[in-house]
Parts: C-alpha cells; sequence; structure tokens
C-alpha cells in the first residue's frame, strides 16, 4: 500500500448505477399514492403485482416431493433435458437442424449469460482466433448491456446498426439493410427475435427475408437474442419465425434464450445458447470449448429454475397448460396497449398513437422526450426510462387515466 493511502481500493472510482434499478429504487422511496412503475422489465397483473405462473406452482410442488432428486453437480453444459428442449422450442418440433443433429445447447444464467458465453466464445474462435477487432452490430436503440456484455468480453469494435425511425416511430428498414450492406463481411450482428426491447418494434416476415438475403450474401453472423418467445404474440411459433426462417436458409447461428419473462422465473436465472452449426462434429467441437468458458466462469448451472422449464416443456398437458398461461400474459399486454392509445386518442393528444398498438410484447417506445420524461417521473410520480420507453405491464385498469393524462400533459406543457 501506498504511503498515505487508507486502502487498496481507495482510487476505485464510484461506478455509474444501473439506470432501470435506480429507477426501482427511486419508485420505491417514492410515498405519493399515485405513484407508477413503468419500468421495471417484469410482467405485473392487473393488481401491479408480481405473477407466479400456476403451472410454475404446481412443477415447483411435484420437484419439492420427488424424493429421487438431489443436489448433485449438474453437467458443467447444463441438464440435457432442459437444454434439448429449450432449443426444441426454440427451432420447432419439426425442425431439420435438429434432425441432422447439428444442434446444440448451453444451459446459462439467464439471457444475459447465453450472450456472455456466446460472445466469449466468438471472440476466441471467430474469424480467426482471438480477433477482437471483428465488429459487433448492435441495433440504435437496444438494450444496454448488448453493448456491455461485448465490449467486457473483448471486442474492440462495437458498432450501430439503424433501426428506429423516431420520424415515423417505427422501424427504418432502409437504413437497417443499408448498413448491413456496408458492414465487413463476417461482422456480427445482435437481432432481437422478437418483441425489441425497447421499441417493441419488429420487422414484418418479409422484411426479415430481406435482411437475411443481404446476411447471407455478406457473409455476416446472426446471433439472435431471444427474451421474449411467446410472450411477445401469444405464439410460440409465431414469435420464433425469424430465428428459423434463418436456420431454414442455412446459416450457422447463435440464438440467446431467456425465460424470466415467458416463465415468470426472473430471480432463477434460466437461460440457453442454443447452437446451430453445419453438421454434428461442427457443433460438437464448439460446446467443447464452450464448456471450457463455462467451467471458469460459473462452473456449472443451478438446478431448479432449469428442473421446471424442462418437466413442463416435456410433459404435454403441463406445456399446454404453459402456453395458456403465457397467453395469459401477453393478451394483457395486448388489452393494455388497446386500452392505452384509445384514451390517448380520446383526449386528443398532439402527435399519432397507432405505434402503440403496432409495437409488440411488453414495451412500447412512446416517443417522449427526456424533458418530457423527467416532467413524468417529478410533477406525476410516474417513473419511466429516459428513452420513453415504458412497460405496459406497469399499466393497470386503475392507473390507465391517470397515465394517459400525464402524458397528454407533458405532450402539451413540455416541448
Amino acid at each position: 500500500m501506498a504511503p498515505g493511502v487508507d486502502s487498496v481500493f481507495g482510487t476505485v472510482p464510484q461506478a455509474a448505477p444501473v439506470a432501470v434499478f435506480q429507477l426501482t429504487a427511486d419508485f420505491r422511496a417514492d410515498v405519493d399514492p399515485r405513484k407508477v412503475n413503468l419500468g421495471v422489465g417484469a410482467y405485473r397483473t392487473d393488481e401491479g403485482q408480481p405473477w407466479v405462473l400456476p403451472v410454475v406452482r404446481k412443477v415447483e410442488q411435484m420437484i419439492a416431493k420427488d424424493t429421487s432428486l438431489n443436489h448433485e453437480y449438474l453437467p458443467i453444459l447444463g441438464l440435457p433435458e432442459f437444454r434439448a428442449n429449450s432449443s426444441r422450442i426454440a427451432l420447432g418440433e419439426d425442425s431439420p437442424a435438429i434432425q441432422e443433429n447439428r444442434v446444440g445447447g448451453v444451459q446459462s444464467l439467464g439471457g444475459t449469460g447465453a450472450l456472455r458465453i456466446g460472445a466469449e466464445f466468438l471472440r476466441r474462435w471467430y474469424n480467426g482466433t482471438n480477433n477482437t477487432a471483428t465488429p459487433v452490430y448492435i441495433s440504435s436503440p437496444s438494450w444496454e448491456n448488448h453493448n456491455s456484455v461485448f465490449t467486457d468480453a473483448g471486442f474492440k469494435d462495437i458498432r450501430t446498426y439503424r433501426y428506429w425511425d423516431g420520424a415515423k416511430r417505427g422501424l427504418d428498414i432502409q437504413g437497417f439493410l443499408e448498413d448491413l450492406e456496408k458492414a465487413p463481411e463476417f461482422s456480427i450482428f445482435i437481432l432481437h427475435a422478437c418483441a425489441h426491447n425497447p421499441t417493441g418494434t419488429d420487422p414484418t416476415q418479409e422484411q426479415w427475408k430481406q435482411i437475411a438475403a443481404v446476411m447471407k450474401r455478406r457473409f455476416l453472423f446472426p446471433f439472435f437474442d431471444s427474451a421474449y418467445q411467446g410472450f411477445a404474440s401469444g405464439s410460440l411459433d409465431r414469435d420464433a419465425w425469424a430465428v428459423r426462417f434463418f436456420v431454414s436458409e442455412g446459416f450457422e447461428l447463435f440464438c440467446a434464450q431467456s425465460f424470466s419473462k415467458n416463465f415468470g422465473l426472473y430471480n432463477e436465472r434460466v437461460g440457453n445458447l442454443t447452437v446451430v452449426a453445419k453438421d454434428a462434429d461442427n457443433v460438437q467441437r464448439t460446446l467443447s470449448q464452450m464448456e471450457k468458458i463455462v467451467r471458469t466462469t460459473w462452473s456449472n448451472p443451478p438446478s431448479q429454475g432449469a428442473r421446471i422449464v424442462a418437466t413442463t416443456l416435456t410433459s404435454p398437458e403441463l406445456f399446454a397448460e404453459w402456453k395458456g398461461n403465457v397467453k395469459t400474459m401477453a393478451d394483457r399486454v395486448l388489452l393494455m396497449r388497446a386500452e392505452l392509445r384509445s384514451r390517448l386518442e380520446a383526449l386528443g393528444t398532439p402527435g399519432t398513437w397507432n405505434h402503440i398498438t403496432e409495437q409488440i410484447g411488453m414495451f412500447s417506445f412512446t416517443g417522449l422526450n427526456t424533458k418530457q420524461v423527467q416532467y413524468l417521473i417529478k410533477e406525476k410520480h410516474i417513473y419511466l426510462m429516459a428513452s420513453g420507453r415504458i412497460n405496459m405491464c406497469g399499466v393497470t385498469t386503475k392507473n390507465l387515466d391517470y397515465v394517459a393524462s400525464s402524458i397528454h400533459e407533458a405532450i402539451t406543457k413540455i416541448q
């Protein structure tokens, strides 16, 4: 320790708080009875409460009563039946890639863990060995962790591709395609499988076909992030369409899956990295290297959440019940979108509001600017991200009128 320095940690700077968690802390500290939290990225019931899916409650009881289970270590790559069935719902029951044994999975700590294992592998083994200069493209805007995960994995050239058109409040497909065309060959593109975070705006199937055509011609690597399968539209198959189309076009790809939203298993950290390769040999060698990465990251994963998901996905009765639970959540979000839009339009709120119902999934990109966001937080006690992103699950039949009138007030008072 240097003379005069009280601690070896004395020069460590204070890091900025993670925005969404700070927003939740501010909300909790607020004593105003009108307060509304539209920031948190988790499902809420119409009473504003977390929801444990009924099928999850049922399976938890089954696991608790199963005396054959123990607490031995899982394999490094995770629970085999969890990995296999996670990849199956991503790629489809009749996926040729699965039938040809060229699909593998890595159980991970949530979707973030899947992204990190995938990023670490790509830095070590993709486009050469330890090539930190491979460009990684992330949509503008995107979930803030995408940038951090790939930066922390060692990539030095993080770029953005055009995605959101603020003027028309929709997808900038022309800019997206132009950026794909200009990207150096073998660049990595992070693609949102469905329910784009934060915009809630997805390409149409025809637009996905255009995107895939350019990526195939330019030798670009697709890394899908699938955090909302089933939750976005209420249909597992519809929400996985883009991933399955890319596989059908012959792409080798990664798909990071999270079961936080569609199973409500937020704190169990249940994720899977699906790997689709050219053949079985390529999959096995890739998984062998991922096993090395996992060994020094979390060594092997926890079992509880993976058992819940695997048990549900392998039982026809439980699987059907789960799909019903997921549709319950998706339908509530769709209803709140329709109700919020109708109220804003009835109030004559300046601007167009069709994007509220055209967007999909948990989040809506409202178009509110930072001053209007601050007004809502400070004056109306409505907490949302600085980008104007709101969690539609935070809107309920009880606060709907207040949220709509407050947004109307912010837009008419603050430019």
